[in-house]
């Protein structure tokens, strides 16, 4: 098979899956893909499934040996493009979607041509990933920021995530790496990207992942909403294994929203800002501190744009008067949430209009 071909069944298998990975009329894609995998990696990709399978039943598929597809599905789980699970005593492979996926496990990786690459596609493509529902993340608000009274699912706190895992694990952002690349460093810090595990020791030999303990995961944590970046993590109720801490100039998601001008691009949390006029003193702080616009002052008194608000709670943690608050959104606002993984690429899939038959 020709090695354009071969990439290009790739990108065809990527964005049929219910991530997606849309084609380009200038092809930046298929350089993207050729930048990360050699033809051989990328014919037996093109032939996996998001169900985790044996060598034995993935090498026929790309008319390849099992032994060697073997090795090769070995080197391809250490390089970040399949992940891999022990299943009956044997290892199975599965696909990785190219995000949230294959792209950030490229951190290591990245140079100035391959983050000058994926900007060229975020710009001619990535907005028809932006605008797929449901969304890929979803905002977690500051829990400090929600009223005692009002009850909150865990799923809402970034702190009950972290709890109920064993092993940490912290990563520079992908995104500030990339835009960084680029030339456009912002001022927020580097390393911020907190992953977690239920078992222990899953990070101790992760090449781009510093091990780290669950004290110093909620320092991170707690540094990550001092310095106003945003929660957000996979947009379904189960299975969280990352908290990514997000801005709006540099992180691709985000910049869906101040960008591209697409309010979908992430999910938002269920609660908006809501202002106490008689408490507000019209200091401003509120809207230094909002990422999206979505306070403005008038007649000295600070005002909430509910279309622009992801309900993040960052400026109500900031507000010395205590003029802001989080309030729950009615039922009527709200959109149920996948209960996981596997029911967000279902419904992902039914909106996309694409069959998930033999993926799962």
């Amino acid at each position: 098979m020709e090695q354009q071909t071969v990439y290009k069944k790739l990108a065809q298998k990527l964005d049929a899956i219910p991530n997606g990975f849309p084609a380009t009329e200038s092809g930046i894609e298929l350089k993207i893909l050729e930048w990360i995998f050699t033809p051989e990696e990328a014919a037996l990709a093109a032939e996996m499934r998001l169900r985790a399978e044996s060598a034995d039943e993935i090498a026929p598929r790309a008319g390849q040996d099992p032994k060697a597809a073997y090795a090769t599905l070995k080197g391809m789980v250490r390089k970040g493009l399949i992940y891999a699970k022990r299943d009956e005593g044997k290892l199975k492979f599965g696909l990785l979607p190219f995000a949230i996926g294959v792209y950030e496990e490229q951190l290591g990786r990245m140079d100035e041509e391959f983050a000058q690459m994926f900007e060229d596609y975020y710009h001619e493509a990535l907005s028809e990933v932006l605008l797929g529902q449901p969304a890929p993340m979803r905002v977690i608000p500051v829990e400090e920021s929600i009223p005692v009274e009002i009850e909150i699912f865990p799923y809402e706190r970034a702190s009950e995530l972290l709890s109920r895992a064993r092993s940490f694990g912290v990563r520079d952002c992908i995104c500030r790496t990339q835009q960084a690349l680029l030339g456009n460093r912002c001022h927020y810090p580097m390393e911020s990207c907190l992953l977690f595990a239920s078992t222990e020791g899953v990070f101790a030999h992760d090449p781009i992942t510093r091990e780290i303990s669950r004290e110093e995961a909620f320092q991170i944590l707690r540094g990550a909403e001092e310095t106003g970046l945003i929660h957000s993590s996979g947009n379904y109720r189960q299975g969280h294994y990352y908290i990514c801490n997000c801005c709006t100039c540099c992180c691709a998601i985000m910049r869906g929203i101040s960008e591209l001008g697409i309010p979908t691009a992430v999910a938002r949390s269920d609660f908006y800002a809501a202002v106490d006029e008689e408490l507000c003193a019209g200091c401003e702080t509120c809207l230094e501190r909002c990422q999206f616009g979505a306070l403005s002052l008038v007649d000295d008194v600070s005002q909430v744009d509910r279309n622009r608000c992801v309900g993040c709670g960052l400026c109500v943690s900031t507000c010395s008067g205590e003029a802001l608050r989080l309030e729950r959104k009615p039922p009527a606002e709200r959109t149920p949430l996948p209960e996981g993984r596997k029911q967000w690429w279902v419904e992902r899939a039914k909106n996309r209009q694409i069959s998930l038959q033999g993926m799962l």
